[in-house]
């Protein structure tokens, strides 16, 4: 572990090395191996340290089979073997906040209520938490959230040792590790003993604050969605923006602003279900006056444009209702698509499934129904007047 300087102080933003070794993986990244380094590499639920080396961005940092690769933007040319590496601290310190943040949320979820962590993702906005609980309730969350930020305010060491496989029995962990070599333990006295090998501040009150967002069911656990440190103040910020923002479009004060909402959307109900009735009473006048002017007798043929499936088939419905005896053929051109909709009462004989199934083949169109109604669409090939004469031809 001597190689690895953010074990050794987390805090360095700098440093120089040499290079060991220049190279390609399978897809042709390029990267390179150094002696030391202070670049912190994929694992353990912590993401990379991203920075530079003698200026040149480095964009992914992964051990593999014990030697930590530096993937660079493009292939690194640098004549010296000695090189200086900076790393990109505010990314650094937000892992360090949200990585010990965790650990502090997960042990005072197990302290008080003995749920345990079985899962833990760090992400670029939020950290998320998975607990071996199908249930987690309002009372809980406010708990361990009050319990989490009494140990920050707190400010108790954090301590990172190394021991032996036999000098686990000492300490009353968390969980078990996995490893059974180079053991790393991220210890918070009297309350949380964890193996760990990410990157934590000195102290719990470098954390600064835990804020819990949501939670939810995910199978038979329950998903916990948090953030820490700096991200309690972004958070902030931005529902902050969105609450002033609302509170204008409302013009209502933010203690309101769900009242406002739930008045809101009642009214858009009543409106939509205002405009569904006008909307029935305009297509029975217009279903009158497609009886009224059709050519054939009981023959109900036109061409529309831009009308939807839904509407054509209300139509079509509607006229069966005022004319019993009427058989109903409408084409509706909607920018290269043409649908179809084919009705006739049920005492007549002739199938409306087969007449619109004949009519699809000529657009590569696809539908289905019933003897008595039938829809469908496909592409315009043709125009919307032949198709109608053809549906009209059919009959």
């Amino acid at each position: 572990m001597e190689n690895k300087i953010f074990y050794q102080d987390p805090y360095i933003k700098s440093f120089t090395a040499q290079i060991l070794t220049k190279g390609k993986d399978e897809s042709g990244n390029n990267y390179i191996v150094l002696d030391q380094t202070a670049f912190y590499p994929t694992g353990g639920g912590q993401p990379h340290d991203v920075g530079t080396i003698e200026n040149m961005k480095v964009i992914n940092v992964e051990e593999v089979e014990g030697k930590i690769r530096h993937y660079l933007e493009s292939e690194f040319d640098h004549m010296s073997v000695s090189v200086n590496g900076v790393i990109d601290w505010d990314r650094r310190f937000d892992h360090m906040q949200q990585h010990a943040g965790q650990h502090i949320l997960s042990a005072a979820f197990e302290n008080l209520f003995e749920y345990k962590t079985v899962g833990f993702h760090l992400g670029n906005e939020i950290l998320t938490i998975d607990l071996e609980t199908e249930h987690l309730s309002e009372i809980e969350v406010e708990k361990a959230e009050q319990l989490a930020n009494e140990i920050i305010l707190e400010n108790r060491i954090i301590d990172a040792k190394w021991v032996t496989e036999e000098e686990l029995s000492r300490y009353p962990l968390r969980k078990a590790t996995k490893v059974k070599d180079n053991i790393r333990l991220v210890i918070i006295p009297d309350f949380d003993y964890n193996g760990c090998g990410g990157t934590h501040p000195k102290a719990t009150g470098e954390v600064q604050a835990i804020k819990i967002l949501e939670w939810e069911k995910q199978k038979k656990k329950t998903r916990v969605q948090f953030v820490c440190g700096n991200r309690v103040i972004k958070q902030l910020n931005q529902k902050n923006k969105v609450l002033i923002e609302l509170t204008k479009l409302l013009n209502s004060p933010e203690k309101d602003m769900p009242k406002s909402v739930i008045r809101l959307l009642e009214n858009g109900k009543n409106i939509e279900k205002e405009l569904e009735q006008t909307l029935e009473k305009v297509l029975y006048f217009e279903a009158r006056s497609l009886l009224e002017h059709s050519q054939e007798k009981s023959i109900v043929g036109e061409v529309f444009q831009n009308r939807t499936i839904q509407e054509l088939q209300k139509l079509a419905r509607i006229i069966l209702t005022e004319d019993e005896n009427a058989i109903v053929l409408f084409v509706s051109q909607n920018e290269n698509m043409l649908q179809l909709v084919c009705a006739r009462d049920s005492a007549e004989a002739i199938s409306m499934k087969k007449v619109i199934g004949n009519a699809l083949l000529m657009i590569k169109g696809k539908g289905g129904g019933s003897d008595s109604f039938a829809q469908g669409g496909g592409e315009a090939l043709i125009s919307a007047d032949e198709m109608l004469q053809h549906l009209l031809d059919s009959i």
